[in-house]
């Protein structure tokens, strides 16, 4: 089983989309219960490209909402290093 790991950027980005996008209350848990499907399964989401190569995302809580992650193999943890909203054309994507 994969640890799962939280950078201080994801956190932050969490907090800032839970303030301005008027998320409820649960939101920690239903992230949390996203993170838990990487325990189980590290190499869930696609890799990345481009500028975010070497990354990998889920869909997060809500169709929106990407969790990137990297998977260290070689260590057996997964380091959650953004939570964003996919919307913006700055948003993390897979295109090359």
């Amino acid at each position: 089983m994969a640890a799962v790991e939280l950078a201080e950027t994801a956190v932050e980005d969490l907090h800032w989309l839970i303030r301005t996008h008027s998320l409820p209350e649960d939101t920690h848990a239903r992230v949390r219960r996203v993170l838990g499907q990487l325990e189980q399964l590290p190499r869930l989401g696609p890799e990345l490209h481009g500028r975010w190569a070497g990354l990998r995302l889920v869909l997060g809580p809500w169709r929106w909402m990407l969790v990137v992650y990297h998977h260290d193999e070689s260590n057996d943890r997964c380091v959650v290093v953004t939570i964003q909203d996919a919307r913006p054309s700055s948003a993390a994507t897979m295109g090359r």
